[in-house]
Parts: structure tokens; sequence; C-alpha cells
């Protein structure tokens, strides 16, 4: 089967590959990736129409490529950043949703298998990790310092919202912003970009936010009053063409987004994953003004991108997990020095997959032959290039892992196959909130068939492997039936 790859990152130039060829002036690396943060900033109204406070990563994205076409391999936290970090796809490891034991993948537990970190480290770069790049899978010797993200501790009197427990909730955090683990974070990528390096280095820092709950500051819900916040575009009966299958993946009627739309409290849900953005987006600004005082800023790529997509409300969904465009597509922008051009914008179909290949070309570095993905470096030195769609996403149900759902983001629009007679495909070049599934439509036949061989087969496709969530949930079943 042909490799194909996802990514999303902003990276500097192709002078940038030109100068890894000597020692003393390789380029560095500053790779920047949030959680769960949609695309509702790219300011296309057929995403959202409503204010999004976010000047820092608008001002990385004109001042490289913005890649307004960019989808994740995985639409959860752990299959995704296990694929971007270690260039290997779901649809070969067999890891597609977050509850699968990584260790029992014989794709990703080999010895030619390099993170990304370690690519860098074992060809002479010092590596910083800080806050939430990896989940699930890593190479912890290839770090020389890495401090993991945590959660913010849960304001009193939780749950605020008054909808459910867990992280289902939002409101104004207790903390003073300086206090949050985010912004600890950025403190620490910022220290590293203020210190003098013998070595070029590979710096990552992730910010858990906006993953819910979501717990920020009252200044950033004030920066969205709500009779101002405009809600995301919903459709009555808009599960109704949809299989099986996928009105599973969807939760429908009941679920937590009915919960929301029902109580009356969508604009709050709304205003707070905006509040959260607007934090994100301040911490990201910190270390990026960091880098531009610094004596790196002309020689240092910088790549950032959110791992998938978000919901809130589309679908009757909330959160991800979906193979619809709000699951699926992300922010991914690149400057490198040399290479890349301000202003740049490429409406190329790429995925995150695909930024291990690129950053090891404009590093000059030699990936491991394991790795899926294409570089997207033709792109950087010309958006408009002519390139063939990479971005392919994988997804299982999180305990029937009989099936690997796959999608593929196209020119000529999206196709989902679900199970042998379960598919999907939306026409969006005029249907872009993917409300009509056309795929019993004889008009498209010809379209579905190229597209469904675009995807990996049944036979090429590795199954999901077997759910953690099935054995919790049988050992479960044991203790109850004992008690009883």
């Amino acid at each position: 089967m042909k490799k194909i790859c996802f990514t999303i990152l902003l990276f500097v130039s192709s002078v940038g590959v030109a100068r890894a060829q000597s020692a003393d002036e390789q380029m560095n690396v500053l790779f920047l990736v949030a959680d769960d943060l949609n695309s509702w900033m790219l300011e296309d109204a057929d995403r959202y129409a409503g204010k999004v406070i976010a000047p820092n990563l608008r001002k990385l994205a004109g001042s490289g490529v913005n890649f307004t076409r960019a989808y994740t391999a995985a639409p959860v936290c752990s299959p995704s950043r296990t694929a971007f970090f270690s260039g290997v796809a779901p649809w070969r490891s067999g890891i597609y949703n977050n509850a699968q034991i990584i260790n029992k993948s014989e794709a990703l537990n080999q010895d030619a298998v390099l993170s990304l970190a370690g690519l860098f480290k074992t060809r002479g770069y010092d590596t910083f990790g800080y806050g939430k790049i990896t989940h699930g899978w890593d190479q912890k010797e290839h770090w020389n310092e890495h401090v993991g993200h945590k959660r913010d501790p849960v304001p009193p009197g939780a749950p605020l919202a008054k909808l459910s427990g867990g992280e289902q909730d939002w409101g104004p955090i207790h903390l003073a912003e300086e206090q949050m683990n985010d912004t600890g974070g950025a403190n620490k990528a910022i220290a590293v970009l203020e210190k003098k390096h013998d070595k070029p280095f590979f710096l990552a820092y992730g910010s858990f936010n906006p993953h819910m709950p979501w717990y920020v500051p009252q200044k950033y819900f004030d920066m969205y009053p709500l009779d101002q916040i405009v809600l995301p575009e919903l459709k009555e009966n808009d599960l109704d063409d949809l299989p099986p299958l996928a009105k599973a993946v969807s939760d429908g009627i009941g679920s937590f987004a009915d919960k929301v739309i029902k109580s009356g409290k969508h604009k709050e849900a709304v205003q707070a994953f905006l509040a959260t953005t607007t934090y994100v987006d301040t911490q990201f600004g910190r270390v990026l003004d960091a880098l531009e005082k610094s004596p790196y800023k002309d020689n240092t790529i910088v790549v950032f991108l959110t791992d998938h997509g978000f919901h809130l409300g589309e679908k009757l969904h909330w959160q991800k997990t979906t193979l619809w465009e709000e699951g699926t597509r992300t922010l991914l922008m690149f400057r490198a020095p040399g290479v890349t051009k301000a202003g740049g914008v490429s409406q190329r179909f790429v995925s995150l997959l695909d930024i291990y290949p690129t950053l090891a070309e404009l590093c000059g570095l030699t990936p491991p032959t394991t790795i899926d993905g294409r570089s997207l470096v033709p792109l950087l030195k010309a958006p408009k290039a002519p390139w063939e769609s990479t971005a392919i996403t994988g997804l299982c149900d999180k305990t029937k892992t009989d099936f690997a759902y796959i999608s593929i983001r196209h020119e000529l629009g999206r196709y989902t196959r679900y199970g042998a007679e379960e598919e999907e495909f939306y026409d969006t070049t005029k249907d872009p909130h993917e409300w009509t599934n056309q795929i019993d439509n004889p008009k498209y036949a010809t379209t579905v068939k190229k597209l469904r061989a675009l995807v990996p087969s049944f036979d090429d496709a590795a199954q999901p492997l077997p759910s953690a969530l099935v054995k919790k949930r049988r050992e479960t079943q044991k203790v109850r039936k004992k008690k009883r």
C-alpha cells in the first residue's frame, strides 16, 4: 500500500536546509502543540462565523505558511500524538483510539521506530519538552529534559456549569494565571530560549488547554460577552441519513451535546471554549515573543499544530472522536527561515503525519524508513504547488475493535468507510457542513469509487488493537457479581 501521512506545523525555510549542512549553523526547532483546539480561528465562515481572539497564533500564521486544510491521523489525543510523533500511521500501528494498549503494536515497538525527539537527539541536538506533547507513547530516553503536563486543580464548588461532573464543565478558575500549569510550561520553554546553547535544540511546548474542563481566569470570559456569542450552525435531523455506526460515533440524543443545547447553556459553553482558546493563545504568544527576543529567531523553525478538532454541538456531538470536519480538521502553521515567505497560505489537503518528514528534510536529517507521510517542503516553498491529498484519518470504537473506520478529505469531498456496507460521502464543494450524505446518489458514483481506492483497504489497514476498556469492564462486572 502506498504510504500516506498527515501533519500540522510551522517550519523554517529552504535556506534552513542548506544551513543545516554546516554543524555550527544547524537549524533549531520550536515545536508547539495545542490540545482540542479546533479550526474556528481560521476565519472560515463555513466553520465558525463568530469572533475568536487569537492575535499571537494569527501573527504566527501570517509569518510563514498557514495550512488551512490540515487533518489529523486520528481524532483522539493518544493515537493522533502517537502518529505524528512516531511517524507511524494508525492503519499500520493499529492504534486508533485512546483505550488501546500501545505496547502491543508490533509496528510501533520495533528498534527502527524513532520518536521525533529521538530523531533530533540521536543527531546531536539537545531536546526539551514541556507540557502535553505525547500521550501514551514516548521514548523518554530521548529528552534532555522533559516535564509532562498536569491538570489544574478543580475550582471550589465544581461542577460550575451544573450539567455534568468530571471533565465536562467550565467556569472561572480560582488560581492566578501565573499559577496555572500551562503558564508554567510556557515559562519553562521561555527559560530555554533565554539560555546560551552550544548545540542546536529541539524545543517542544504543549498546552493541555483547551481540553475540557474549561477553567481559565475571569478576564478571558469577559472578552466574550454572552450577548455577542455566535453559535455554530446546526441542522435539525442531521443524523437521519447516517449509517448505524456513524450514528453511534455521534452519540446523538441523550449525549452531553444534547444536554447542553436543551439546557439553554449552549452560548455559555461556546463562551468558555473561546475564553480558553484566548488563554492558550496568550501562552503561545509569550513563547513566540521570547524567540523573537532571542539570538535564535533567524535559525529556528517554528511549527504549530493542534492534535485534532473539536465539536461544540455539530452533528449532535461534543468534544472529538468523529470522522467529520469538526473532529478531524486541525491547525497547522510553519515558519522556516529561508524557505517560507510571510503570508503564505496553502489550501492543499495535508496530514499531521507529514510533519515528521518535513522537519527531517528542513534540518538535513535522514528519517527512519518506518515513517509514513510526505515532506511538505514543496508546499512551504510554493503553497499552491500540485499535491495529492494525504488527509486520511482513522478511528475505531472504544470497545468494539473489529473495524477500522477510515476517512479521506479531498478536493472532491469527504469519503468515510465504517464497515463493509456503511459509508458516507459529502460533496464539500456544495455542502461544507457535511449535512447531506450522498453515498447513495448515483451522480457521485465515480467520485466515490475514486476516493474509496485512495484509502487503505480492509486487507491493508491494520485491525484495531484490543481495547483496554473491554478488560476493565469485564473485571468490573466480575467484582459486581461477587458483591451480589
